[in-house]
């Protein structure tokens, strides 16, 4: 799982059947000072996210497809979920 910011969107006119009624949307990975930068990625939208939404976002193949519950679905990345607020403790 990765928690991500929404920060754009992509727009198709022929997509795969696996991706009918849902949005792709641009993820840009939220990561502490330090940790390297991963770039963004494109994820399969099941939560009704929009530009500039936290989003919780599942990128492993199985996992992705037993969220939108198709297992033979061809996706990498989806977001489960939006997320009201992060709090981080540094100890």
């Amino acid at each position: 799982m990765i928690i991500g910011k929404v920060v754009g969107t992509v727009v198709t006119t022929i997509s795969h059947a696996h991706f009918k009624n849902r949005g792709l949307l641009v993820v840009q990975p939220l990561t502490l000072a330090g940790q390297g930068d991963e770039g963004d990625f494109i994820a399969l939208d099941n939560s009704q996210a929009g530009i500039g939404d936290t989003v919780l976002v599942n990128r492993e193949g199985n996992g992705a497809r037993q969220a939108l519950n198709n297992p033979e679905g061809c996706v990498i990345s989806v977001i489960v979920g939006i997320i009201d607020s992060v709090s981080i403790e540094v100890t």
